[in-house]
């Protein structure tokens, strides 16, 4: 009978391998390598949709919570540079150049900004401070030469280096030069407009007008004479002083004789009346006698004589010799001649200049609108206490007739540089800058940024802005305008930049 086979011999053949035989005989044929398993990574995220997972215990919610709100300023979150932000001003004024937060353009309107209240200005004066050679006197220039498309006139009170002679050159216009043996000369205690039509004035408005009058010739007076030295001392000007000055000039223009037609006067011949008063005077001033009034007015007389004899002798000492046509775009008085006499001599002339252009702009005719630039104003604040109430006293007009002060000078430290730390000159220098709603600061090193905080209130921001931002080119200046800040790239037309350029003594050179 035949062999059965069991399943499980048909499952597994009998006898030996391939590669068992040949292993038997000492060959062992290579084995195939084992595959490697692949293994997921454990994820760290998980997809969840926007809801949650949809099953029970997964906190899905059938509609979405509400988005969160922040509000902050740049100040708040620097993280999120470049901040961007819209133009906060309206686009009326001069186009002085770019917003460089928001990209748009940047538009100077001082008188616009008092009118709106939703700007915090509340005059239209200027400061502009920077470091020489970082676009100052190029933004001033350029600042005036713009606000003529809106009316604007420029005066320019004192120009001790000659950089707006471009400009008047621009319009066609010379500018006076007042220096030593020059014809022009300014009377800084002239009337202006208001003598006009005096001798038929109601009395109470008369008395008006001279109140005005005699209140800036006295100004005037108490400047140019604190402005002397006794050694370290400024000589003072005290009530007696007043006195006697307002009732001499009371005496030389008429108005103590009651004249409808008064007379413009001189300070060499106020120094001549102090000298020889006339028995009146010395009553009026409540003096004992002629010596007891020589004894006790000596330092007020030395003080004017040395106006009247000193280094600016013939300048100021006269009636005005210049015809100045205030219809024209640009005015300008050039000091450059001065030069040499040293910084105190242009402070008082531009002390004697500031008082004469107050005069002419006391009756301005509705629009007749000017920028009134001060440049280096800096030397006047350095004649004392004084003097700085001079300038204290033009910028508080500035409301009044609708005039654009405009300020210019290095840093914010130089308004103290009128007196000692604490004294009544630096707290009063300090306090000018209160009078102007807005300020320029251009480039500035980084030890002017104390300065920048204890004086201005910047914060960190701001004063990075100033020594490090606009100190890489020329004509970037952080903008205050009242409590709000404008980082402005000023852009000039190729026209403009020769009416700007102030080197021309170092291209010279070269």
């Amino acid at each position: 009978m035949g062999r059965t086979v069991r399943s499980a011999d048909r499952r597994q053949p009998a006898g030996r391998g391939v590669p068992r035989l040949l292993a038997d005989f000492g060959h062992d044929l290579p084995s195939l390598p084992t595959p490697s398993t692949a293994t997921k990574e454990a994820r760290l995220f998980r997809h969840a949709p926007r809801r949650g997972p949809r099953r029970a215990g997964a906190g899905w919610a059938p509609a979405s919570p509400p988005v969160a709100s922040w509000r902050m300023t740049s100040d708040q979150a620097p993280v999120l540079w470049p901040f961007i932000s819209t133009p906060g001003l309206p686009p009326t004024g001069a186009q002085m150049g770019i917003d460089m937060l928001s990209g748009g353009a940047f538009y100077a309107d001082p008188n616009g900004w008092v009118l709106d209240d939703d700007v915090p200005v509340t005059n239209p004066n200027i400061f502009s401070f920077g470091k020489p050679g970082r676009g100052k006197s190029g933004t001033a220039k350029a600042f005036c030469l713009r606000m003529t498309d809106f009316g604007y006139r420029t005066l320019v009170l004192g120009d001790p280096k000659d950089e707006y002679e471009g400009l008047c050159a621009f319009f066609g216009v010379q500018p006076f030069a007042i220096g030593p043996g020059l014809p022009a000369r300014i009377n800084p205690l002239a009337f202006g407009p208001l003598l006009t039509g005096w001798d038929s004035l109601p009395a109470p408005e008369a008395r008006g007008r001279a109140a005005v009058v005699f209140g800036r010739w006295l100004t005037l007076v108490r400047g140019l004479v604190g402005s002397q030295r006794i050694g370290d001392q400024r000589v003072p000007f005290g009530p007696s002083d007043e006195v006697v000055v307002k009732n001499a000039l009371q005496t030389l223009t008429g108005y103590a004789h009651g004249r409808s037609h008064l007379t413009e006067t001189t300070i060499p011949q106020l120094w001549h009346l102090l000298n020889n008063p006339t028995a009146d005077l010395v009553q009026e001033c409540r003096y004992a006698g002629e010596r007891h009034f020589l004894d006790d007015t000596r330092l007020l007389r030395d003080a004017l004589g040395q106006l009247v004899s000193g280094a600016l002798a013939g300048l100021f000492d006269d009636h005005t010799t210049i015809d100045v046509d205030w219809s024209a775009p640009v005015q300008s008085l050039s000091l450059s001649r001065l030069e040499p006499l040293g910084d105190d001599a242009i402070g008082i002339a531009l002390t004697c200049l500031n008082s004469w252009g107050r005069a002419m702009r006391e009756m301005a005719a509705p629009g007749d609108l000017r920028v009134v630039v001060r440049d280096e104003s800096w030397k006047q604040l350095r004649l004392g206490p004084e003097a700085v109430k001079s300038f204290d006293a033009d910028l508080r007009l500035s409301r009044r007739d609708g005039d654009v002060q405009l300020a210019v000078a290095h840093k914010p430290s130089d308004l103290l540089s009128a007196g000692d730390s604490g004294s009544q000159a630096a707290t009063i220098a300090k306090d000018l800058l209160h009078l102007a709603d807005i300020k320029i600061l251009h480039g500035q090193d980084l030890g002017i940024a104390r300065e920048l905080e204890s004086m201005l209130g910047l914060g960190p921001i701001a004063q990075d802005l100033v020594t490090g931002w606009a100190m890489q080119g020329k004509g970037r200046a952080l903008w205050c305008v009242g409590d709000q800040h404008y980082k402005v790239q000023t852009v000039l037309h190729p026209v403009e930049l020769d009416l700007t350029f102030t080197n021309q003594a170092l291209a010279g050179a070269r």
